[in-house]
C-alpha cells in the first residue's frame, strides 16, 4: 500500500453526504463536488449528495439513462434518486443511518424501503451505506487514479451518540465500498475542527476566558450534544478537551418533515393516510419543503404533494400549500418551545413512538433535552472551571451544527431558550462558514491536527464501558474494563478479576457504555440496580468461543481468563481475554448484532443479554446424579418420577432459578442418546428439557444448548407414540424464541405437510399433536409476514379444537417479542383478525381478549398500526370486559408490554432471575 498523499474527511449523513480533501504537502481544505445523476441521462456535480437510494422497476431506466462518469449502475444514488422516490416512494430508501443505529431490526437483512411490498426489492440498512460509500469513492478516484482512497487518511463521521455496534457495522460498510481501514470521528467534534481551523486566526481573542462550549448539532435522525473543556495550553493558546457526550436521541431533521407533513394535511383538513407508502411520499415532500423554506433566500410559500391511492405506478397528486411563516412555527413551537431552566426531557420507561418504522424520542422539545444534558454533566461542567447555578451548568460559548440552523429564527428562538436560563444572559454563538460542509471539513482537520499540522481535540473516548458479571453475594454487577477519557492507540488490563470459563462453549458477555460524569478505574464494580445504573446504556453483547488447542475435547473443563480492552486506532473498541496459565493464549470478543443476538429494540420487550449466572441452586449435583442415574437405567416408573424427585431435592420448578434450569438442561443434553429407553423415558426427557431451557435465549452458552436440540431433529421422537409427539412439539414451542429466522423456516417446514394436507402423507412415520404444532407456529415470529397470514387464518379455523386464541395474538402482535417489526403482518390482515375476534364473547373465548390488545398496540407506525377507528373500538371492548390497564395502554397509549404477561405471549413462565426488560 502506498503511503498517504490526502486527508479525506466524508459527512456520512442521514439525508445528504459530504466529501472534503486536502493535499497533506499542501493542507488547504476544499469541498470535492459529487458527480451523480440529476435527471435520467443527465449527470451534475453536485456539492452534497443527498443519501438516497432508489431501486429502479426492470425497464424503468435505461443504460444510459443511469451511467456516472465511472459506468452504469444498477441503482440510483443521490439527486434522481431523490427526485424518483418521491413520486414511488415504494422504491425509495431513506434515513439509512439512522436505521444503522436501530438495534431493533437485523441491519444486514433487506428491510428498506420500509413496509413496501414483498415483490419489489429490498436492502438492507448496511448494504445503502454501502452504496453512499460506494459512490463517493468512484467519485474521489475518477478525479484521482493515482491516489486510491483505501491508501488516503480517510475520516467518516458519525453522530457521537453512536454505539459500538452502530460504529462497527460503519467500519465495515467503509471496508466494504472500499475505503479501507477509516477512522471515525463524532460529528460535533467534526464541527469544532472546522471552526478552529476556518477560524484560526481570531481564535485566541473569540476564546479568551472561555472555559465551557456547548455544541449542539440537530442533524436528519439525531441531535447530538457534547461538552468541550476550554484550557490552557503547556505554550501559548489553549487546549480543547471533550468531556461530554449526550446519550442516543432519535431527533432531527426527519421528526420535522413528518411534523410539516401533518401540519400541511391539517391546513388541507385532510386525515393522516393509513398507507405507509402514501406517508411515506408526503414526508419526503415535506423534508424538500422545510429544505426550501429554511434555506438562504426562502420562498414565502412552497408546496407539498400529496399522492393519492390509484391503481397505476403514479397515483393521482394534490398539492398542498405551506408558506414559510407557517412552517417556522411549526419547528419552533414543536421542536423549541420556550422551557424554563429546570424543564428537563423526562424519561417514559418505553421509547416514543415510530414513523416509518422508526423509534424516535417522546419528547421533541430539544431545548428540554439539552437542559437535562447540562444538568447531567453539572460536576464535569464545574470542574472545568464553567458557573454553575443550582445545579444548571452555563456554557461560555456555543456551537451550532445542522442544516435546521440555516433558519435564522431557529437560531434566534434556541438563543432566547438559552437566554431564559441565565436570566437574560445571552450564551455567544460561535459562527460557522458553513453548516452544510462543516462536518466534512472539520474531519479533514482532524486528520490533519493528528499529523501536527493544527490543535487536537483531547479527550479520549467520551464513555466507559462495563461487562456484566455476577457478584459474590449473587447480585449482577458492571466490572469496568475501559474507563472513560481512554487515549486511541492505548489498552488497559484488569488482572485482579479472574474468570472460570468453559471451553468450546459459546461465551456472552453483556456490555454497558456509561456517559455520566462518575469516573472508575479498570476493574471497579458497580452495582446494577437501584438509581446508581441510571446511566449504564445496554450495548451489543460481546461473545466468543474459547476452543482447546490442538481440536481435543474439552469435556467440560475450564481455563481461567482476565479481561483487557484496548481502543485501536480508529477509535474502536476492542475487548479480550486472555489465560492466566502459561503458555498465554487470547481471544477477541466480537459484538454481536441483531439477528445474531437478543434484541434490543426501543419499542419491543427484548431479553437481556446473557450474564454470568449464579450458582445453581443448592444440591443441583443431586439431582444431576438423579438424571444420570434415571437415564442410566430402562426402569419407566423411575423416569416417570423424575420431576417429582428433582422437586424433593430443589423444591418446585417453577423456583427453579435459570442457572439451575440450564445445569439440569444441559444434564439431560448429555443423556439425549439414552431418552428412547421406553415411552416414559422419552416423554419426561422432552418435558424436562424444554421447561428448563426455556425460553431459548438469556443465558451463556444457550446457543450451543438449542445447537444439542436441533442435532435431535434428524431423529426426533425414538418411542412415537401420541403423547411424545405432543412433547415434542411443546418442548420446541418453549425455545423456538431462541432460534433464528433459519431454523424457525426449518420447524415450519417440519410441520406444514401435517397441518395442510395436500395429496398423500408424507413419507416417514405419522407425526402426531397437530394441536401442539400449532401453538409451536404461533411462536415462529421470525418467519415472513405470508407465513404467519397462512398460519393465523389456520389458527382461526381450528379455534374451537385448540381452545384459544393467544396463539394468534402471538402471530398478529403489532410488537413482536422476539422477531422482526419488518416481518408483522401487515395492518390490513391484522384488522381482519381483530373484526372476528370482536364477533366473539371474550367471556367465554379463551384469549381473545389478549389477542386483540396484542393485535391493536399501537406502535406509531403506518406499517404496522391498524385504523385508530378499530383500535378504539377494541379498547372499549378491553374496558368493558374489564380487562387489565395495561393491556388497554398497549393499545391506546402503545406501552410496553407488561412483564406479567409475558406468560401469556411466550406460553410458559420465564425461570427465575430472567428478566425481559
Amino acid at each position: 500500500m502506498g503511503e498517504a498523499r490526502w486527508a479525506v474527511g466524508i459527512d456520512l449523513g442521514t439525508t445528504h453526504c459530504v466529501m472534503a480533501a486536502a493535499r497533506l504537502d499542501h493542507p488547504v481544505v476544499h469541498r470535492i463536488d459529487v458527480p451523480q445523476l440529476v435527471a435520467p441521462g443527465e449527470v451534475a456535480a453536485r456539492a452534497l449528495l443527498p443519501s438516497f437510494l432508489y431501486l429502479p422497476a426492470p425497464g424503468e431506466l435505461g443504460e444510459v439513462d443511469r451511467t456516472l462518469p465511472w459506468g452504469p449502475q444498477p441503482r440510483v444514488v443521490g439527486e434522481l434518486a431523490q427526485r424518483m422516490g418521491g413520486k414511488v416512494p415504494a422504491r425509495l430508501v431513506a434515513s439509512a443511518k439512522s436505521w444503522v443505529c436501530h438495534g431493533g431490526v437485523n441491519r444486514r437483512a433487506p428491510i428498506l424501503p420500509w413496509n413496501s411490498a414483498d415483490e419489489l426489492p429490498h436492502v438492507s440498512p448496511f448494504e445503502a451505506q454501502v452504496a453512499y460509500l460506494e459512490h463517493l469513492r468512484h467519485t474521489w478516484e475518477s478525479r484521482h487514479p493515482e491516489a486510491p482512497l483505501a491508501e488516503q487518511d480517510v475520516v467518516v463521521t458519525v453522530p457521537a451518540s453512536f454505539d459500538e455496534g452502530a460504529r462497527a457495522l460503519t467500519t465495515e460498510a467503509a471496508a466494504e465500498a472500499g475505503l479501507g481501514a477509516v477512522r471515525l470521528l463524532e460529528e460535533p467534534q467534526a464541527a469544532f475542527y472546522d471552526y478552529l481551523g476556518a477560524r484560526a486566526d481570531e481564535l485566541p481573542a473569540r476564546l479568551g476566558d472561555a472555559r465551557l462550549i456547548l455544541v449542539i448539532d440537530v442533524g436528519g435522525g439525531t441531535t447530538d450534544l457534547t461538552l468541550l473543556r476550554v484550557g490552557e495550553a503547556d505554550g501559548e493558546g489553549h487546549r480543547i478537551e471533550r468531556i461530554a457526550v449526550g446519550g442516543h436521541l432519535m431527533l432531527g431533521g426527519d421528526n420535522m418533515d413528518a411534523a410539516l407533513a401533518l401540519h400541511a394535511l391539517e391546513r388541507a383538513k385532510l386525515p393522516r393516510p393509513e398507507d405507509a407508502t402514501q406517508w411515506s411520499a408526503l414526508v419526503q415532500s415535506a423534508r424538500l419543503a422545510k429544505e426550501r423554506l429554511l434555506g438562504v433566500d426562502a420562498p414565502e410559500q412552497t408546496v407539498i404533494s400529496y399522492v393519492g391511492r390509484g391503481s397505476r405506478l403514479i397515483a393521482s397528486t394534490r398539492s398542498l400549500t405551506i408558506d414559510r411563516e407557517g412552517a417556522q412555527e411549526v419547528l419552533l413551537d414543536g421542536f423549541l418551545p420556550r422551557s424554563g431552566p429546570t424543564e428537563v426531557a423526562q424519561r417514559t420507561g418505553r421509547a416514543g413512538l415510530t414513523t416509518l418504522g422508526l423509534p424516535y424520542v417522546t419528547d421533541p422539545a430539544i431545548g428540554r433535552h439539552v437542559c437535562a444534558f447540562l444538568r447531567k454533566h453539572a460536576q464535569a461542567a464545574a470542574e472545568a472551571g464553567a458557573r454553575v447555578v443550582d445545579g444548571l451548568p452555563r456554557p461560555d460559548l456555543l456551537l451550532l451544527n445542522g442544516g435546521v440552523f440555516n433558519a435564522p429564527a431557529m437560531i434566534e428562538r434556541l438563543g432566547e431558550v438559552l437566554a431564559g436560563w441565565y436570566g437574560g444572559e445571552t450564551v455567544p454563538l460561535l459562527e460557522h462558514t458553513s453548516l452544510d460542509t462543516a462536518v466534512a471539513h472539520g474531519a479533514v482537520r482532524s486528520a490533519l491536527a493528528r499529523r501536527g499540522l493544527g490543535e487536537v481535540i483531547g479527550g479520549g473516548t467520551a464513555r466507559a464501558y462495563y461487562v456484566q458479571v455476577q457478584g459474590a453475594d449473587g447480585r449482577p454487577k458492571a466490572l469496568c474494563v475501559a474507563p472513560r477519557a481512554m487515549e486511541e492507540g492505548t489498552s488497559v488490563a484488569v488482572p485482579d478479576r479472574v474468570f472460570d470459563l468453559v471451553l468450546d462453549r459459546l461465551v456472552t458477555f453483556p456490555l454497558h457504555a456509561y456517559t455520566g460524569d462518575r469516573v472508575d478505574e479498570p476493574g471497579a464494580l458497580v452495582e446494577l440496580s437501584g438509581e446508581e445504573d441510571d446511566e449504564l446504556e445496554p450495548l451489543p453483547p460481546l461473545e466468543t468461543v474459547l476452543r482447546d488447542r490442538g481440536g481435543r475435547s474439552a469435556d467440560g473443563r475450564t481455563v481461567p481468563v482476565t479481561l483487557s480492552a484496548a481502543l485501536d486506532e480508529t477509535g474502536a473498541l476492542e475487548l479480550y481475554l486472555a489465560t492466566v496459565e502459561l503458555p498465554p493464549r487470547r481471544w477477541k470478543l466480537e459484538f454481536v448484532l441483531r439477528q445474531e443476538a437478543p434484541s434490543d429494540a426501543a419499542d419491543q420487550p427484548a431479553a437481556e443479554a446473557a450474564a454470568p449466572l449464579e450458582p445453581p441452586a443448592e444440591g443441583t449435583d443431586r439431582a444431576v446424579a438423579r438424571i444420570d442415574a434415571v437415564f442410566s437405567s430402562h426402569d419407566a416408573k423411575e423416569a416417570k418420577d423424575l420431576r417429582r424427585a428433582i422437586e424433593k431435592i430443589l423444591g418446585p420448578r417453577s423456583q427453579w432459578s435459570v442457572a439451575t434450569c440450564r445445569a439440569l438442561g444441559d444434564a439431560l443434553l448429555a443423556r439425549a442418546g439414552d431418552r428412547g429407553r421406553s415411552d416414559q423415558h422419552e416423554l419426561h426427557w422432552l418435558r424436562l428439557c424444554g421447561f428448563c431451557l426455556r425460553p431459548g435465549f438469556g443465558a451463556p452458552g444457550d446457543e450451543g444448548r438449542l445447537a444439542g436440540m436441533w442435532a435431535l431433529r434428524d431423529d426426533p421422537v425414538k418411542q412415537p407414540t401420541k403423547a411424545n409427539w405432543a412433547e415434542w412439539w411443546i418442548a420446541w414451542r418453549r425455545i423456538a424464541a431462541g432460534l433464528d429466522a433459519e431454523h424457525q423456516r426449518m420447524l415450519h417446514e417440519d410441520v406444514r405437510p401435517w397441518l395442510w394436507r395436500q395429496g398423500k402423507p408424507p413419507p416417514g412415520p405419522h407425526r402426531h399433536g397437530p394441536m401442539e404444532m400449532m401453538q409451536l407456529l404461533a411462536t415462529l415470529e421470525r418467519l415472513p409476514a405470508s407465513d404467519k397470514q397462512a398460519i393465523g387464518e389456520l389458527l382461526l379455523a381450528r379455534a374451537n379444537k385448540l381452545g384459544t386464541y393467544w396463539p394468534l395474538g402471538r402471530v398478529g402482535a403489532r410488537v413482536p417479542v422476539r422477531g422482526e417489526s419488518s416481518d408483522v403482518v401487515p395492518p390490513a390482515v391484522a384488522e381482519a383478525w381483530l373484526r372476528r375476534l370482536l364477533e366473539l364473547d371474550w367471556g367465554s373465548a379463551e384469549g381473545a381478549s389478549f389477542a386483540a390488545a396484542s393485535i391493536a398496540a399501537l406502535t406509531g407506525d403506518p406499517a404496522r398500526d391498524v385504523s385508530p377507528e378499530l383500535r378504539r373500538e377494541v379498547a372499549q371492548r378491553l374496558a368493558k370486559a374489564e380487562a387489565p390497564a395495561t393491556w388497554i395502554d398497549m393499545v391506546t397509549r402503545g406501552a410496553a408490554l407488561a412483564e406479567g404477561d409475558l406468560k401469556r405471549v411466550l406460553g410458559d413462565s420465564l425461570p427465575v432471575g430472567l428478566r425481559l426488560s
